[in-house]
């Protein structure tokens, strides 16, 4: 939501009305948007932070809203690796911040940027990784703090994560480059530091790109792959994203156009699946659990749209929508 001070990185009103809101209008689990593990790992000055005990007291008040609402409380972790320092999306200056106006260091797996005229990002060293891997533990331990239901690990859209995964971006020569098992070795370890911090009562979801849409990247079978490997560690459910790993990708973006990801992690692997993107009508992601080609059905960019979607959805579907009591006695 790019609306935190920058300095601070902290939940305040804006977040607490924003995320409540959105539990108030029916969904049954609200995620914050992708939350800092580190302060260099922001997509942008402004994003949410969880690198500091200061931030629990705010991202208590953001869960609290949440469940007197009566949904589940979920938390992205994220690191933007070289992805980071970007203007947020209505900024009059559109791109990367320039090097002399962002002092932090842009890491990544490999010295390579995101486009030509991006900035070259710092190659990660094997204590910067293990810093890494502690500060997502940490930043799970503070979750908890904070009285979140469910974690999700974002390694997605071209963030730290997934760039590690795609040979586009890691063409390191150690144990976290080359082959496969390399590419996919900090996941592997990243959840099980993970899991023995988030207990196993709580879900742990994550986020992935299924393909990089283009060639020598990531690719749906590297994913399956994936999911087969993290379901035994300790990963509940994969939700279904794709691209970001290069800028000219050419994505068929459509109504659903991601859900057949969804559809090949839950029937390919012991993992459930979220499917996401240009999904929009309460019909058709009805249609998508019906169907059995995913477990759950993620909305964003609807859901600022209109906040009460889920409710009229209901209404669409036929059935009885349940408002909060505050709400329910008006409108009936």
């Amino acid at each position: 939501m790019y609306s935190c001070d920058a300095q601070d990185g902290k939940a305040h009103s804006f977040h607490i009305q924003h995320l409540g809101s959105r539990a108030a209008g029916g969904c049954g689990l609200v995620m914050t948007e992708a939350t800092a593990i580190l302060p260099e790992g922001r997509i942008s000055p402004q994003d949410l932070g969880i690198w500091s005990d200061d931030h629990i007291p705010g991202l208590t008040q953001v869960t609290n809203a949440i469940h007197q609402a009566g949904a589940v409380s979920a938390i992205q972790l994220a690191h933007a690796g070289r992805k980071a320092g970007t203007y947020r999306p209505w900024s009059p200056v559109r791109g990367y911040i320039p090097l002399e106006e962002y002092p932090s260091a842009r890491n990544a797996p490999s010295p390579i940027p995101f486009k030509a005229d991006t900035p070259v990002p710092h190659e990660l060293t094997m204590a910067e990784i293990e810093c890494v891997k502690q500060a997502f533990v940490d930043a799970t331990h503070r979750a908890l703090e904070s009285g979140f239901d469910v974690i999700e690990l974002h390694s997605a859209h071209g963030y730290l994560l997934h760039q590690f995964l795609s040979p586009i971006s890691n063409q390191r020569t150690d144990q976290y480059g080359g082959p496969f098992e390399n590419r996919t070795r900090l996941h592997h370890e990243l959840v099980k530091d993970v899991r023995k911090m988030w207990p196993e009562s709580k879900p742990l979801f994550m986020r992935i790109s299924g393909t990089d849409w283009t060639e020598g990247g990531w690719t749906l079978e590297d994913s399956v792959r994936l999911a087969k490997d993290l379901a035994p560690l300790g990963v509940d459910l994969i939700d279904c994203s794709s691209g970001g790993t290069v800028a000219d990708a050419q994505v068929p973006v459509g109504p659903g156009y991601q859900v057949f990801i969804a559809e090949a992690i839950k029937f390919q692997t012991d993992c459930l699946s979220g499917a996401v993107g240009a999904i929009t009508e309460p019909d058709q992601a009805n249609q998508i659990i019906l169907a059995g080609q995913a477990d759950m059905v993620f909305l964003g960019r609807e859901m600022l749209r209109n906040p009460y979607w889920p409710i009229h959805a209901a209404r669409a579907l036929g059935e009885t929508p349940t408002w909060p009591d505050q709400y329910g006695w008006a409108v009936g």
